[in-house]
């Protein structure tokens, strides 16, 4: 009479459970991005609410304009009460990033990841049409 030994399969099915009850958390951290198509439209602004824009130039130095204003410079810990400021007074107000493009992505994200900690539901990103 010959039987098969399912205690391996066992041992076998309990680490992989282990496993992916490790891994799956991980897998659900990080900044929700919509990633822009090859083609993007013109963003049309909601009411009279024109938006937050937050630019990075090429020397690092971080820029706010609210309200059609001139551009203001701001230190990087100063943005997300500028934009939370804004949002308290104007809930619907969009907030987009405009960065250089040699600009290190570790530091937009770290600028996204603020914006939404801040509690700004969605960041657009600028870009240049390839019609200039």
């Amino acid at each position: 009479m010959a039987e098969i030994n399912v205690v391996p399969y066992i041992d076998v099915t309990l680490v992989l459970l282990i496993i992916f009850m490790i891994t799956t958390p991980m897998l659900q951290t990080g900044v929700q991005v919509e990633l822009p198509q090859a083609e993007s439209a013109v963003v049309e602004s909601e009411g009279d609410n024109l938006p937050v824009v937050v630019s990075i130039n090429e020397q690092s130095q971080y820029f706010i304009t609210i309200d059609d204003k001139e551009p203001e410079l701001v230190q990087p810990e100063e943005v997300e009460g500028r934009v939370m400021a804004v949002l308290s007074q104007k809930p619907k107000t969009q907030v987009l990033i405009g960065a250089y493009k040699g600009i290190d992505y570790g530091v937009v994200v770290a600028l996204m990841a603020g914006l939404k900690n801040a509690g700004v539901s969605s960041v657009g990103l600028m870009t240049k049409s390839g019609e200039q």
